[in-house]
């Protein structure tokens, strides 16, 4: 499948091959890389991306954002989770105390399983299974729950509305967020991330697929926009009519969570469109040109990964501050009379495409 010279090899299947070979502290050794990676990398992408958050949107509205805490405001995420973490946690009185609890947690579960499986290079890789895809898209269904849960237990007309809102919202996105993913599935052969991936070698699916993974490409951005709840698709929370939505009741820590889990589902939205579109950790390659190529193996996989990542998270973050928000019946209208028909016309493309091998 592929002429990469690159060999992937997941920290769990060293942790595997460790444990065969009777190496108890080599195994015990790699999973504690494979949890302080997990840990590591969703504080630091937690952090990294409410700063960024807070500078693109200053800088979109003409102001400065935050200037006042370290140099040009690089500690105020830390100040921000100061403060949460000396706020109060309030429990309204008439609430279901242990679903409202427990709700923020079900959210950020389901975002460190999915980051967990997220190829970052060949060799930093936590899971790499071969129903890749499938995991990610059951797994990400989890998250919903914590919505759900949250906006039902907490006894408040506004945070139920919320939490129904974004029920519909992302389950109905979803569907066209799946066929999408499917494009990619069959033009690759394969479910796992890693194989995806080795599939680029010689060119991402972005063009070597013809215009049937543009097409998923732009489908995906659009569903997974919706499915994040955010602008013009914020409707769970949204500010002038619920609000805030499902978490209008929580504070302190439990609010900190969801708010967490928002901003690194907006991480790995944007690694699984680098991944399955643009190549993932894989180098920028030109046919034969050889010496093009060997320039662009100089530059590490990881720079690869985190560049075309970050590049993403900044559209959802120019979305955010350019688009108006729809109202429901337009967003239910936009998902189910104009994405999902052309999801599964594209999906039928591009089986076409797959069986008669017209993509490169």
């Amino acid at each position: 499948m592929s002429t990469s010279p690159w060999e992937v090899e997941s920290i769990a299947h060293r942790a595997a091959s460790a444990f065969q070979q009777g190496h108890v502290v080599s195994t015990v050794g790699y999973l504690m890389l494979g949890l302080l990676l997990t840990a590591s990398l969703m504080t630091v992408v937690g952090i990294v991306l409410i700063y960024a958050e807070r500078k693109v949107a200053a800088h979109f509205q003409c102001r400065l954002g935050p200037m006042r805490v370290g140099w040009h405001g690089v500690l105020q995420p830390l100040a921000d989770a100061v403060k949460l973490m000396l706020k109060e946690d309030l429990v309204p009185a008439k609430a279901d105390k242990i679903l409202h609890l427990l709700a923020p947690y079900l959210s950020l579960v389901a975002t460190v399983l999915t980051l967990s499986i997220i190829p970052l290079s060949p060799s930093f890789q936590v899971v790499d299974l071969n129903i890749g895809i499938v995991y990610v898209l059951a797994v990400t269904g989890v998250g919903v729950l914590g919505v759900l849960v949250g906006g039902w237990s907490s006894n408040n007309k506004w945070s139920m509305l919320g939490a129904m809102r974004a029920g519909a919202q992302i389950i109905s996105y979803e569907v066209s967020a799946t066929l999408s993913l499917l494009v990619i599935v069959m033009l690759a052969g394969s479910l796992k991330l890693s194989d995806i991936v080795m599939s680029q070698a010689d060119g991402w699916w972005i063009w070597k697929g013809h215009g049937v993974s543009l097409v998923a490409f732009l489908l995906f951005l659009i569903s997974s926009t919706a499915e994040l709840n955010r602008t013009p698709f914020d409707l769970p929370e949204g500010e002038s009519e619920l609000t805030a939505g499902f978490h209008t009741e929580y504070s302190g820590m439990r609010f900190a969570f969801f708010f967490l889990s928002e901003f690194v589902n907006m991480f790995v939205a944007s690694a699984m469109m680098a991944t399955l579109f643009f190549g993932g950790w894989m180098p920028f390659h030109i046919g034969q040109w050889e010496f093009f190529n060997a320039v662009m193996d100089w530059i590490p996989p990881f720079v690869w990964f985190m560049g075309k990542t970050s590049f993403f998270i900044f559209v959802y973050m120019w979305f955010r501050w350019t688009f108006p928000r729809l109202r429901v019946d337009q967003l239910m209208l936009l998902e189910w009379k104009v994405l999902l028909p052309i999801a599964l016309a594209n999906l039928l493309l591009a089986s076409g495409v797959v069986v008669s091998g017209f993509h490169f």
